[in-house]
This record gives structure tokens, C-alpha cells and sequence, in this order.
């Protein structure tokens, strides 16, 4: 996929918002006879799919006609905030005694029987 500079896109493409994690989003000015226009983000940062809240995905997607309010949509008390997949950062989820944590794993209790073929 060629990469398009600043200034190409604002020739082809009108800026319909951003959200809170200044990522910005673009709708092609036109589009192929009988297609849709083209939506796509421009992400602050690495480029990661996960960085997509679910208020803006629902727009790229062509499931919502126009794009989320400025202040999005409401949440419910049980919602909580976006956050992108931080799988492979120093940010990800490491378990007790994971070696990367630094920890040891807790000694084995000898409950455990190892399946042996029959």
C-alpha cells in the first residue's frame, strides 16, 4: 500500500475527525461510479488496527452513516475505556513467574499426573 503524504490527502481526501487518542480520520472526496467513498484512518504513532476505538471502527466499516459525536457516544456504568492490544509491548500482561517479569513460577504441589498413553 503506498503511503499518502499530508498534503495528498488533504487533496483527496476531506478530514471528518479524530478521537481521543489522536488518531485521525479521512473520507475520500470521491468515489468510483457506483462505489462507496473511501474511509481511512491516519494513526498517531505505530500503525496498529487495535488503536481503533469501537465508536470510529463502527464508521471505517460503513456500519454507522455518519461518524461518532466529538464527545462520542454514552457509556454504560459497566463500560470500560479502549485500550489497544499492548500484546508484544513492555505494556503486555505477564503472569507471576513469567521470565520476563523477573519472578519464578511457584513450586509444582504433586497433584499434578502427566497423561501416559495406553
Amino acid at each position: 500500500m503506498r503511503l499518502l503524504s499530508s498534503l495528498a490527502i488533504r487533496w483527496r481526501a476531506r478530514k471528518v475527525g479524530a478521537d481521543e487518542f489522536g488518531n485521525r480520520y479521512y473520507q475520500a472526496r470521491s468515489a468510483a461510479a457506483g462505489k462507496k467513498p473511501r474511509r481511512f484512518v491516519v494513526y498517531k504513532g505505530q500503525p496498529e488496527a487495535s488503536k481503533v476505538p469501537a465508536d470510529w471502527h463502527g464508521w471505517l466499516h460503513y456500519t454507522e452513516a455518519s461518524p461518532p459525536p466529538e464527545q462520542g457516544y454514552a457509556r454504560h456504568s459497566w463500560e470500560k475505556p479502549h485500550l489497544p492490544n499492548l500484546t508484544g509491548t513492555d505494556h503486555a500482561y505477564r503472569p507471576k513467574g513469567h521470565p520476563l517479569k523477573g519472578g519464578k513460577r511457584a513450586a509444582a504441589t504433586g497433584d499434578y499426573e502427566p497423561w501416559k498413553p495406553v
